[in-house]
């Protein structure tokens, strides 16, 4: 009876074990790759925008610095409301890393959206692109 009750606490403790070691499997691997599918073109896509709200920002600061005028100035608050989207960046890179992504993943996918919008980037670097 001894020997019957210990195997069934060895069956339980070794189902429990396995248990345990899928869920930390399913963490580690599992969840991260679904949080890629699931929110990795919305995170690129923020990358760029980010990206391009910073480079308005600065050029509009720069222009302030210049010529400081009422529409310089004008400039410089619409590019600061611009900001929001890389809060909106941030707040999914955070949820991101909480998810299991490192920061290499993100990394990754940020180069992947400049890869993607390789024509873009051109056409934005003809845009923005300060001449001296």
């Amino acid at each position: 009876m001894l020997a019957r009750s210990g195997r069934i606490l060895l069956t339980v403790l070794n189902c429990l074990a396995l248990v345990i070691i899928f869920a930390l499997a399913a963490k580690q691997f599992l969840v991260p790759a679904i949080a890629t599918l699931a929110y990795g073109e919305r995170y690129k896509e923020l990358v760029f925008r980010c990206d391009d709200v910073m480079r308005t920002h600065l050029i509009a600061k720069n222009r302030v610095l210049v010529t400081p005028n009422a529409q310089s100035i004008e400039a410089l608050h619409a590019a600061e409301v611009g900001l929001i989207e890389c809060q909106d960046y941030d707040k999914l890179r955070k949820r991101l890393i909480s998810l299991g992504l490192s920061d290499n993943d993100l990394a990754r996918l940020g180069l992947e959206a400049i890869e993607e919008r390789g024509a873009d980037v051109q056409t934005f670097v003809k845009i923005h692109e300060i001449k001296y």
